[in-house]
């Protein structure tokens, strides 16, 4: 497990899950969670049901609601994301690419949309085609917001993996694999703070050195 000082423990926002509740989508988000969690993360999430809250986003009208500006102001403080879809007709659902959409709002911010933000993926989905299409199009969709994608993307086939309950899940590999994508948002997460500063864990320091050991993931 990765130590994190009290202060400094990153933060790693979740997106995703469907207009279902308690959708796979959003129970497998919340696997990742909790191994970003185990890594030593803070987390939050938004779930199907506050992202079926959002309006559709219009940027001609700059009056924005309530369930905008919570999305808005948790992204702008988050120091890693992790996003879930569900596989529609070959790509990212509209519920989930909505809210992803109501992050232009980012865009004039010292660190625009998710620059600096390590971003974990994950897509469920009926067959391993959807999956894979999928995944590509959702970590493109994150370089374009500027954020890195984390080098490990989770594609689960829910033909063949089942999430009975938020703690229950048929695939152990599956489980592994969410937890992965948990850990590595929250290691990047680390490594993107320390390359800003230093950060003291006790009597150690996480200098840069340990940012480009971390990124070098990516490469």
């Amino acid at each position: 497990m990765t130590s994190f000082d009290h202060h400094r423990r990153p933060l790693v926002i979740g997106i995703g899950g469907t207009t279902r509740a308690a959708s796979s989508t959003e129970r497998a988000l919340g696997f990742a969670l909790r191994g970003a969690e185990d890594a030593g993360a803070r987390t939050r999430l938004f779930g199907g049901e506050f992202l079926h809250s959002l309006p559709h986003y219009a940027p001609e009208n700059p009056q924005r609601t309530a369930e905008q500006l919570e999305l808005i102001e948790a992204v702008r403080t988050a120091d890693a994301l992790i996003i879930a879809t569900p596989g529609y007709h070959g790509g990212v659902s509209g519920l989930v690419k909505n809210a992803l959409d109501t992050l232009e709002e980012l865009r004039a911010d010292e660190r625009p949309y998710l620059d600096g933000r390590a971003v974990g993926c994950i897509v469920t989905a009926y067959g391993w085609q959807a999956a894979g299409s999928v995944l590509t199009s959702l970590r493109s969709i994150v370089h374009a917001l500027r954020g890195w994608p984390t080098p490990f993307g989770a594609g689960i086939n829910t033909l063949e993996t089942r999430f009975d309950s938020v703690e229950s899940c048929s695939d152990p590999k599956v489980v592994e694999q969410l937890a992965t994508v948990g850990r590595q948002a929250a290691d990047f997460a680390l490594a993107f703070n320390a390359h800003r500063q230093p950060v003291r864990l006790g009597a150690d320091t996480v200098t840069e050195s340990r940012t480009a050991k971390v990124l070098s993931l990516a490469s």
